[in-house]
């Protein structure tokens, strides 16, 4: 790499122990985007944020060059799911960040029959609608089920993608392949690392996995997500700074 990455690095909002707000403030020198990890437990116990937090946010975003990416907390399952409901709620409310990108799982139970794939799609469909840009939805890959059944969906739906290279690699597969297909239509790539379980710190990976992920995302430009938490964080951009070092002597040579 002979210039700046062209990509927004990113990180999620559970670096700090803190709320969303606090981790964007302190994070705003650190990254270009932020991922807005949201959870909505059973016991009514969340962070789906409220208007006022969203317009904090903004107000940051606004003053810091830095952008969102806002984590849907539910799998989305057929139209008439509740998780599609939940959806419009988060989307409504955080209009006013102009998200970078929603970011979003499709359920697992019963992964790539006809039947999941229809309903895929009608939802993908329903939450593609309120957005401005269906663009701004990306649907990412989980380890629990092999990345090609999405093939079906992407071809019906006019989202874009969420690369998780970490999930990838958990599922025992080769990412330079998925790299070279999804990345041309991906806003958002997540790098985590793996050993025994996923969203460990990057630092366990060998540092030649890294550059050889690195160097394939030289010249785009999305947002590039260590999805990573707590002091994981840091860890894991010590190894992506590491990494960048590398190839701009690579460059160099």
């Amino acid at each position: 790499m002979t210039q700046r990455s062209a990509y927004r690095l990113g990180s999620t909002s559970y670096v700090h122990r803190a709320g969303l707000v606090e981790n964007a403030m302190r994070l705003a020198d650190v990254v270009r985007d932020i991922e807005l990890v949201l959870f909505d437990g059973p016991d009514g116990a969340g962070n789906i944020p409220d208007a006022a937090t969203v317009a904090d946010l903004a107000r940051i975003g606004r003053a810091h060059d830095l952008t969102y990416t806002v984590h849907l907390p539910h799998d989305l399952g057929a139209p008439s799911h509740p998780s599609i409901d939940m959806a419009r709620r988060i989307i409504e409310t955080c209009a006013p960040l102009q998200a970078w990108a929603y970011v979003f799982h499709i359920e697992t139970a019963d992964a790539g029959s006809p039947a999941w794939t229809a309903r895929a799609i009608d939802a993908v469909r329903a939450v593609a609608a309120l957005v401005p840009d269906p663009r701004q939805l990306t649907l990412e890959n989980l380890e629990s089920y092999h990345p090609d059944l999405l093939r079906p969906i992407f071809a019906a739906a006019p989202v874009a993608r969420a690369l998780d290279i970490g999930h990838l690699w958990k599922a025992g597969l080769d990412p330079r392949p998925y790299l070279a297909e999804w990345l041309p239509h991906a806003r958002v790539a997540h790098l985590h690392g793996c050993q025994g379980r996923d969203h460990r710190p990057l630092s366990v990976m060998p540092p030649q996995v890294i550059d050889d992920v690195l160097r394939r995302l030289q010249g785009w430009d999305g947002v590039l997500t260590l999805e990573v938490f707590e002091d994981d964080f840091f860890a894991s951009h010590a190894a992506w700074a590491a990494s960048v070092a590398r190839l701009s002597g690579e460059a160099i040579a």
